[in-house]
C-alpha cells in the first residue's frame, strides 16, 4: 500500500490487522464572495490532476467547459502508477512538469501542505498559490466549485448546476456514486469470492437502471448537461477500456447496453469533451501494477457467452466449405 503516515512516505506499507488507515483529506471551500475563507481569483489556485483518474478527470472536464483555463492553472501527473513513489511528474504525452512548487511527486505537494499528513496521496488536488496549502482533494467538491463559484471568471452562461434541478442532481449523484462511480472499485478491490459477489450485482443492477431511466432521453435530469453527467461519464467512458477487463466488471460491456452507450458517445461528442479523454493514460494506469488489483483467486462472473443460440445456416454452410 502506497500512503503517507505521519508525514513520511511508504511504497509498501502493510497496516497491521483489523487496523483502518485514514483517508486523509482535505475539505475548505472556495467562494464567489469570499465568505469561506478562499476566495475565487484568476490566477490563484491550481489544480493537480491525472488523465488517468475518473474523479480528476471531473474536474478536467469542468475547467474545459467553464472556460476556466486561464483562470485556474494546472499540473498533469504520469498515468504509470507502478512507481514506488506513486503519482509522479512528467515523462509521458500529456504530461507536465508541477510548475507551481517545482516537486517531482505529489506526496511532496500534500507535506508541504500538512507536514504530518496521514493517508492515501490521491486526485485532484486544488490548490491555493496564496496560502501555500490544499485547499481541498475531494473530486465532488472541486467539481461543485468549479461550476458555481467561478462564474464571474469563466462561462457563466453554462449553468451545470441549476437551482431548480439541485435536489434531483444531489439524488442522482449519490445513486451513480455509490454504486457505479465507487461501485467498479468494489469490484475490482474484492479480497475475497464473497466481496466481489456481494459487489459485481449491485454495479449491473444501477446499469440497468440508467439504461431504463436514459430510454429517451440524452442527459440524467431534465432535458439539460449537468454535472450529474459529468459525474456518470468519466465512469462510463473506462468502462470497456479499463474496468471490464482491469477490474473483472466483466458481465457486461457498455457497448451491450444501447441506452447507455448511445448516451456516453453523445457525451464524448459534446464540444471540448473528447480532448479531455486520454486513453493511453487510462489504460496505461489501470493495467501497470494497479495497487489492490486482482486477486486471481476470484472466478469472474462474466462475460456471459450465449453458446446455446444456434449459428446461422450461412455460418453453418461456410464452416462446413472450409
Amino acid at each position: 500500500m502506497k500512503l503517507l503516515v505521519d508525514g513520511v512516505w511508504h511504497s509498501g506499507f502493510q497496516p497491521l490487522k483489523g487496523e483502518r488507515i485514514s483517508a486523509g483529506s482535505f475539505r475548505n471551500f472556495i467562494s464567489a464572495d469570499g465568505s469561506s475563507g478562499f476566495k475565487a481569483q484568476p490566477d490563484r489556485y491550481h489544480l493537480y490532476v491525472s488523465y488517468a483518474c475518473p474523479f480528476a478527470h471531473r474536474t478536467i472536464l469542468a475547467r474545459k467547459l467553464k472556460g476556466l483555463e486561464n483562470v485556474i492553472s494546472i499540473s498533469v501527473l504520469s498515468p504509470d502508477w507502478g512507481d514506488p513513489n506513486g503519482w509522479i511528474f512528467g515523462n509521458w504525452k500529456d504530461t507536465t512538469p508541477d510548475t507551481i512548487n517545482g516537486f517531482d511527486y505529489l506526496h511532496q505537494v500534500y507535506t508541504k501542505a500538512k507536514p504530518d499528513f496521514t493517508g492515501r496521496v490521491t486526485v485532484p488536488v486544488l490548490w491555493d498559490k496564496i496560502t501555500g496549502t490544499i485547499v481541498n482533494n475531494e473530486s465532488a467538491d472541486i467539481l461543485r466549485m468549479l461550476v458555481t463559484e467561478f462564474d464571474a471568471f469563466g462561462n457563466a452562461s453554462l449553468d451545470l448546476y441549476p437551482q431548480d434541478l439541485r435536489a434531483e442532481i444531489d439524488q442522482i449523484n449519490a445513486f451513480v456514486s455509490d454504486r457505479i462511480n465507487i461501485g467498479v472499485y468494489k469490484v475490482g478491490f474484492a479480497s475475497s469470492q464473497a466481496d466481489y459477489d456481494g459487489a459485481i450485482d449491485p454495479l449491473f443492477e444501477a446499469l440497468d437502471t440508467l439504461e431504463t431511466q436514459l430510454s429517451g432521453k440524452q442527459y440524467l435530469v431534465g432535458d439539460r448537461f449537468t454535472q450529474a453527467d459529468i459525474r456518470l461519464f468519466v465512469t462510463l467512458v473506462r468502462f470497456d477500456a479499463a474496468y471490464y477487463g482491469a477490474l473483472n466488471c466483466n458481465l457486461r460491456h457498455l457497448t451491450d447496453y444501447p441506452n447507455l452507450w448511445n448516451y456516453t458517445r453523445h457525451i464524448y461528442h459534446l464540444p471540448d469533451v473528447a480532448e479531455t479523454v486520454k486513453f493511453d493514460h487510462i489504460k496505461r494506469h489501470y493495467f501497470n501494477t494497479y495497487e489492490g488489483v486482482i486477486n486471481r483467486r476470484i472466478i469472474p462472473r462474466g462475460p456471459i457467452v450465449d453458446f446455446d443460440l444456434a449459428p446461422t445456416k450461412a455460418m453453418t454452410a461456410a464452416a462446413i466449405a472450409a
